[in-house]
């Protein structure tokens, strides 16, 4: 991105060939670490690990049904492959990181997402986050122009040369504007939405309580395991407490966005049903509506316990089709699995509908 303050900045910096046009060149380079990752429902594939939960967050925070993971996904493709290193991300115009960022632009966008205590165009959660705000302002801006055309591509515009730019022109400006930089940037992002487009995690019929959570909750499909992690708003940093938290000897919690078992019901759930954070507390909260395991409905709770209620230990949403989706344990991410296998066998101790 080289969006600069003031219109005619923009028009300026676009003139000089940035690491955007560089990407759209090798828009099929096979050797992008976007080719590593696999489809982890959603919505969205084909993106590094890394960035996959940073996608999901910054689409689920804009309530612009034109973003998609998809759409933030092929933009950061084009921007700068994922890359994440100053010698790689950095382009000529002087934008930076992985939403390629002009200096004066990041002033608006940038926050501490990631609570490392810096906003940098550089940390992968601070850039894709401000990415999707400024999209989802764009996004806004673009539907209540009067323009004509798919507001996508307009915002697209909007980000890549500035705002000015789209007005000047009344739409996106054509091939004849900073030799056609802007028009091809649009046109690449929207052609390879595709690639980045992944399966939904589940397809969910019906409405009501169950089935919107379960929606909500599966639109974080492939979100990491936090001990502690996660709110209504949404993922956030854990912590570790002497015993949970921690992955091959280090507190992986602490530095770790993402939801816990118990947090992604909560949020799932949130905020038509206000659950209490702990799975113990969940269950005690909705216990006087048992459901027998022959009668569960997508969007029930299964809980798991060493014994008692008051050894609960883990809590599952019902996904219909013996399968539940949940948060398991440090190390994983919210996914599908069977309820059969989920936890141990012998733990399960029932399930209740919010």
């Amino acid at each position: 991105m080289k969006v600069l303050v003031g219109a005619a900045i923009a028009v300026i910096a676009a003139i000089v060939l940035p690491l955007t046009a560089l990407a759209a060149v090798v828009l099929l380079d096979g050797d992008a670490k976007a080719a590593d990752a696999t489809d982890g429902g959603g919505g969205l594939q084909g993106v590094p690990a890394e960035f996959r939960s940073w996608i999901l967050q910054a689409d689920a925070a804009c309530p612009e049904p034109e973003m998609t993971p998809a759409l933030l996904a092929s933009q950061l493709w084009a921007e700068s492959q994922f890359k994440t290193t100053r010698s790689e991300a950095t382009s000529e115009a002087g934008a930076q990181g992985p939403a390629q960022f002009m200096p004066g632009t990041w002033v608006t966008w940038g926050r501490d997402a990631d609570g490392n205590g810096e906003a940098s165009p550089w940390d992968i959660g601070d850039a894709v986050t401000a990415q999707g705000r400024m999209m989802c302002s764009l996004l806004k801006q673009a539907k209540s122009s009067g323009y004509g055309g798919d507001p996508r591509a307009l915002a697209l515009a909007g980000y890549n040369a500035g705002w000015g730019a789209v007005e000047d022109y009344r739409g996106v400006p054509p091939r004849s504007f900073a030799r056609g930089e802007t028009y091809d940037y649009v046109h690449d992002i929207l052609a390879e939405l595709p690639r980045f487009q992944g399966s939904g995690l589940l397809e969910i019929s019906g409405s009501g309580s169950g089935p919107d959570a379960l929606r909500r909750a599966a639109a974080r499909a492939g979100t990491p395991y936090s001990w502690g992690g996660g709110s209504p708003s949404g993922p956030t940093t854990g912590f570790c407490d002497g015993t949970n938290g921690y992955l091959n000897g280090s507190c992986s919690a602490s530095s770790t966005v993402g939801f816990d078992c118990s947090s992604l019901v909560q949020y799932a759930y949130w905020p038509s049903i206000q659950l209490p954070r702990v799975a113990a507390a969940q269950y005690g909260a909705t216990s006087s509506r048992a459901v027998s395991r022959d009668a569960l409905k997508p969007g029930d709770l299964l809980f798991w316990s060493h014994g008692s209620s008051d050894s609960i230990y883990h809590v599952a949403i019902y996904a219909g089709d013996g399968n539940v989706l949940h948060a398991p344990r440090t190390g994983r991410v919210i996914e599908l699995q069977p309820l059969t296998s989920a936890m141990p066998a012998g733990d399960y101790f029932g399930a209740t509908r919010p």
